[in-house]
């Protein structure tokens, strides 16, 4: 399986993924701990993938996602974004409302 195919088969295997550097637990960066503790926040369950981990995700996502830059949150499938906007949705309670909304599906 190409790496294309395996981010997508990791997008589509649950319904909240988080690509980011290193994990929940110890971040590896700002940015991607700022993420993890907005789903944190909203009690959101999720797999979460560390790309440092992967050079070939960590390679080809923003390819795969068209956007350059990491943490990438997907919610159902679809790319929300990185650490800004996950931080704006969460403010705004959008995140939280996001994340119930997967547990209905």
């Amino acid at each position: 399986m190409d790496v294309l195919e395996r981010i997508k088969t990791t997008v589509e295997s649950s319904p909240i993924v988080l690509f980011m550097k290193g994990t929940p637990q110890f971040p590896m960066c700002g940015f991607s701990s700022r993420t993890a503790q907005a789903l944190k926040m909203v009690n959101a369950e999720y797999v979460s993938v560390n790309v440092l981990e992967d050079p070939e995700i960590r390679a080809n996502l923003p390819r795969y996602s068209n956007w350059p830059t990491f943490p990438q949150l997907f919610i159902n499938g679809e790319l929300i974004g990185g650490c800004d906007i996950t931080l704006e949705l969460y403010e705004s309670g959008e995140l939280e409302r996001m994340v119930r909304d997967t547990r209905k599906a």
